[in-house]
């Protein structure tokens, strides 16, 4: 089933419209390392949403990039700022593998939808370090019924928003949040594709265990099979 999805949104990669505003001629990618490679992320700047997020903007700056891109299937240190991501029991492994691609930018960049579809859910993971503000879009792609999951969104997208309302393709439907809105993480999207949603609404791990990745990655395909912006990261 997974290669099915995935076949299928090759075959129409060019049908889909980007999820933020970006022109590859005139604007740049940036790269953002948060595994345990990247010695300059200090615990003392991810404790700190201001100094983190002083830090992400700062790189952003010196590249004269206008997004920062973070890795699918990245094992991240990051997460050890929140203990929404440690261990549920004594013996298991702390919650460490990116599910899905974020995009690190201003806050209030308009966030737009690739394909159409229909509200499934939203929800405001208010914990430190969740998603924050949440939407949960399913589509239809010949048939074939699959999820998109944007965190870390702004409080106001949440307000007039329905169950089942529809949305249509490029449609602006929500923003990168502020702080306070979006889990106390810097400025970001967080994009993820869902296959099967196992029952959750207005929320889904965008983080699992390095163990039980294989599961994971396979009901968690590429997002830049949507996003198409790869291409275009430039270190």
């Amino acid at each position: 089933m997974t290669h099915s999805i995935q076949d299928l949104l090759k075959k129409n990669s060019d049908n889909f419209h980007p999820v933020v505003h970006f022109n590859p001629d005139l604007e740049k990618l940036l790269p953002l390392d948060f595994t345990d490679s990247n010695r300059d992320l200090t615990m003392e700047i991810l404790s700190d949403t201001q100094q983190f997020t002083d830090y992400i903007n700062d790189k952003l700056a010196l590249a004269g990039a206008k997004f920062g891109i973070g890795g699918y299937a990245e094992h991240r240190t990051v997460y050890s700022r929140s203990p929404v991501f440690d261990a549920k029991y004594p013996g298991q492994e702390p919650r460490r593998l990116h599910l899905g691609t974020d995009i690190w930018g201003r806050h209030h960049t308009p966030v737009m939808a690739p394909l159409g579809g229909i509200v499934h859910s939203f929800a405001f993971n208010n914990n430190f370090g969740d998603y924050g503000a949440t939407i949960i879009l399913t589509h239809q792609l010949e048939g074939f019924v699959f999820h998109t999951l944007y965190g870390h969104l702004s409080l106001n997208d949440l307000k007039n928003i329905q169950e089942g309302q529809r949305i249509e393709k490029g449609e602006v439907f929500c923003e990168f949040g502020i702080p306070v809105d979006n889990g106390h993480w810097p400025p970001h999207l967080h994009f993820q594709v869902i296959i099967d949603l196992q029952g959750k609404e207005g929320d889904y791990p965008g983080v699992c265990a390095y163990a039980e990745k294989d599961a994971y990655l396979l009901n968690c395909p590429d997002p830049d099979l949507l996003l198409k912006m790869n291409r275009y990261i430039h270190p």
